[in-house]
């Protein structure tokens, strides 16, 4: 086990959630902070937990946010 599977396993039991898709998020947090900013990134994860906590899919709101996020830069100029 690595320290971030040791870190995941406490925050999860501390929080009585269930253990996220790690490369899903990291992915998406990844997407994010090189197509929008660094900043965006932990607050995007943040609201994506939010969604997926009230009953989004997971795998259909990260498609979602990451395309968004691949997207901005045209969007913006």
């Amino acid at each position: 086990m690595t320290t971030m599977d040791d870190w995941m396993n406490t925050v999860c039991a501390e929080l009585d959630v269930p253990r996220p898709d790690m490369n899903l998020v990291l992915d998406l947090a990844r997407d994010v902070a090189h197509g929008v900013e660094r900043p965006a990134a932990p607050l995007t994860a943040y609201l994506y937990g939010v969604a997926v906590g009230r009953g989004a899919d997971p795998v259909t709101a990260a498609a979602a946010l990451t395309r968004l996020a691949n997207g901005w830069a045209e969007s913006e100029s």
